[in-house]
């Protein structure tokens, strides 16, 4: 049986088009990957098939050339970018005589030398066994290697393979655990954010995008910034002024990629919260970028799963330099900002984007209904502080119901407030659907929404 080596530099891509000939943009993708992960790609073999080979992926012949190239470019490492099942792993690297890695394996180890925090190595190492958990098959020749019965213990044994699926299954119960704890900690941080009236706006968008930059750029944090795929994983949060002294909160997130492996997206959940439980996103896209199209929708696809799809966004067009083009603001039909063209590493188109979170920020104020518990007397006292009570009743339960006029995104951060109702006066039009989801008794949507 085959022994994995522990370390592997010098690496064979692989990438094959599924019904179609490999995308140029996804090898160039591919290959930006390894770099992050430290790999050195010495050879790149591409191919087509209609369907993936059940043995190898690839087929037996492309098996033979993969072999062939890792033997003369003296390689310690196989990558594919697919996602294989652990028996075709397993056969290919019984075929090739090197570790074969694959497109989900490699991701989580480039989130492994990401991770700064404690929360985020946490989250790494959690999706890392949940994926090497289905791998624990004949991997190594040592897991069919019965432990012998001693006293008290006799009988056939355990095999080593067992073994190691108990001890997998027991670090992932107290990873859960402690990750649970910590979302409790960012859980109480958010409400405590969400207590003061100021709407949080989250950076998304496709890795590489500039996110970091444009955070640290708005901020002046001293966030992370490198040429590279996920470059950082673990979310940042600064308050920033916006025009006319209007105030909001800024959260960089990690990046999104093409086939984001699904042990990655469940195990930073709690780390995307911050853009579900955004008021406003800021999308931030590559300008220059000649695939940027595909990358919006697959940003917009990873949104749809971690429940923050239908929140309002501006797109923000970053890397205008590149194109040699000049910073301006779009708007949609109804005069709201919608699309904004800059460059963060230049500064250029700052101030615009900056406005155009104020006017999104302040836009669409409708009277509303909140029905608050005894218990949210401070935010009874600040929504009077602030002005925008209207009238109040008294409940039989000690509570109060309140007639507010506020902005959509205030409602938004309201609605989500743990025992407050919000319910939106019938006769108001135009309710985004954000905000209809998370009513009590939401009107009929219309054609206008935040987006």
């Amino acid at each position: 049986m085959f022994e994995r080596p522990r370390t592997g530099e010098r690496a064979v891509l692989v990438r094959l088009g599924l019904g179609a000939p490999a995308d140029p943009g996804d090898i160039e993708e591919f290959t930006q990957l390894a770099l992050s992960a430290g790999a050195q790609p010495v050879a790149t073999i591409t191919g087509r098939r209609e369907r993936p080979d059940p043995r190898y992926f690839v087929g037996s012949g492309k098996a033979d050339e993969i072999r062939a190239s890792a033997h003369s470019h003296s390689a310690d490492v196989i990558l594919v970018d697919h996602a294989l099942s652990p028996s075709q792993e397993r056969n290919l690297e019984k075929l090739t005589g090197r570790r074969v890695l694959d497109r989900n394996g490699l991701i989580l180890d480039i989130f492994a030398q990401r991770a700064r925090s404690h929360e985020g190595k946490l989250q790494v190492e959690l999706a890392q066994l949940k994926h090497i958990a289905t791998r624990l098959v004949r991997g190594w020749t040592h897991l069919e290697r019965q432990r012998g019965g001693s006293i008290g213990l006799r009988g056939p044994g355990e095999t080593q393979l067992e073994t190691d699926r108990r001890l997998v299954g027991q670090r992932v119960r107290v990873l859960t655990r402690r990750l649970e704890k910590l979302q409790l900690q960012r859980e109480t941080g958010r409400r405590a954010r969400a207590e003061i009236p100021v709407p949080s706006v989250a950076l998304v968008g496709y890795t590489n995008a500039g996110k970091s930059t444009l955070f640290r750029a708005m901020t002046g944090a001293d966030a992370y910034v490198a040429d590279q795929l996920f470059a950082t994983l673990d979310p940042l949060v600064r308050r920033v002024r916006l025009p006319g002294g209007t105030e909001c909160v800024l959260a960089d997130t990690v990046g999104f990629i093409r086939e984001l492996p699904h042990e990655l997206v469940a195990a930073f959940r709690s780390t995307l919260t911050e853009a579900r439980e955004a008021t406003l996103l800021l999308h931030v896209i590559d300008a220059s970028d000649p695939q940027r199209d595909e990358h919006i929708d697959e940003v917009n696809e990873v949104l749809g799963e971690i429940g923050a799809g239908d929140l309002p966004q501006i797109r923000v067009y970053n890397k205008i330099d590149r194109l040699e083009a000049t910073p301006h603001l779009e708007r949609d039909a109804d005069g709201a900002p919608v699309r904004v063209w800059i460059s963060a590493s230049h500064g250029d188109g700052l101030e615009l984007l900056r406005t155009a979170i104020a006017e999104r920020l302040a836009r669409s104020v409708r009277t509303a209904t909140l029905r608050l518990p005894a218990a949210q007397g401070a935010l009874r006292s600040r929504l009077y502080t602030s002005g925008t009570v209207r009238a109040e009743r008294a409940l039989d339960d000690g509570g109060c119901e309140l007639t507010v006029e506020l902005p959509d995104v205030e409602l938004l951060l309201l609605a989500r407030t743990p025992g407050v109702q919000v319910t939106v006066d019938a006769l108001a039009a135009n309710v985004p659907a954000a905000l209809a989801g998370l009513l009590e008794s939401p009107v009929p949507l219309a054609a206008a929404d935040l987006r």
